[in-house]
């Protein structure tokens, strides 16, 4: 019960990653604001869950000033105060032109500007209560993955939060980052195999699964990490220490 007492914000809280932060938080005794733009599908599966009476479904779009503002107003004026700002909305869409302009603009205000809009709304409630922000990025913004775009808005989380720690350390705030290889999320529905078609990546042997984002997500933003800022934790089963599917076991071979 790390987190007994203390409030928590989850963006993306309706599905996937943000979905099982959300629920990781609640499972160790936190009040958890989920903030998502599809509020109806949280509240889904809060039904279910026997922890949802110490949560509040907050409509949020992370691309809006205004719309996070108001967020972060309802978490306060509904629990008082926040703890933890875990960012996990985000993400990519196909494009014909990876340089297109619009799509830069896009990608980069979703995945990099939507965390610092998060930070600068809430960031008076972490001082005074010496909390900490955990952003989710990428192996594709510490890696060539592929995905130009994607890649260097999820790359700035990681400078984004080592200033931060700089600066917001002596107040006793802490920014950390999470970089997730593939996760069996519902983005990889629509594709050929699943997330199981990146599985030879992997030298873990299999993919991710929320759980085991949210798990470091729950680690960095708790007491147990109270020493750790500014920091980058891949969380990839082992693919940026190097090429699985090329060694195929021939270290230890015959």
């Amino acid at each position: 019960m790390r987190f007994e007492g203390k409030v928590a914000v989850v963006t993306g809280g309706a599905n996937g990653i943000g979905r099982a932060t959300a629920e990781r938080f609640l499972g160790e005794g936190a009040r958890v604001a989920i903030l998502d733009r599809e509020p109806e599908a949280a509240r889904a599966w809060l039904a279910d869950a026997a922890a949802g009476a110490s949560a509040a479904v907050i409509a949020c779009d992370i691309t809006d000033a205004a719309s996070v503002d108001a967020a972060i107003a309802e978490t306060l004026g509904a629990f008082g105060r926040i703890d933890a700002l875990a960012s996990v909305a985000g993400g990519d869409r196909p494009v014909a032109d990876e340089f297109d302009e619009q799509h830069w603009r896009d990608i980069v205000d979703l995945n990099l500007q939507g965390p610092v809009r998060l930070i600068r709304a809430a960031r008076a409630a972490l001082l005074e209560s010496r909390g900490a922000i955990v952003l989710v990025s990428s192996v594709n913004g510490v890696a060539a993955y592929g995905e130009p775009a994607y890649a260097s808005a999820k790359a700035g989380l990681t400078l984004l939060a080592k200033n931060l720690a700089v600066e917001l350390g002596p107040s006793g705030v802490r920014i950390n980052v999470v970089a997730p290889g593939t996760v069996r999320t519902r983005v990889w529905d629509a594709q050929e195999g699943g997330a199981d078609a990146m599985r030879r990546l992997y030298p873990l042997d299999r993919v991710g699964e929320p759980s085991d984002i949210a798990a470091a997500i729950a680690f960095l933003a708790s007491d147990d990490a109270s020493w750790i800022t500014g920091v980058t934790l891949p969380v990839d089963g082992g693919s940026l220490a190097g090429p699985a599917h090329l060694l195929g076991g021939r270290i230890w071979g015959d």
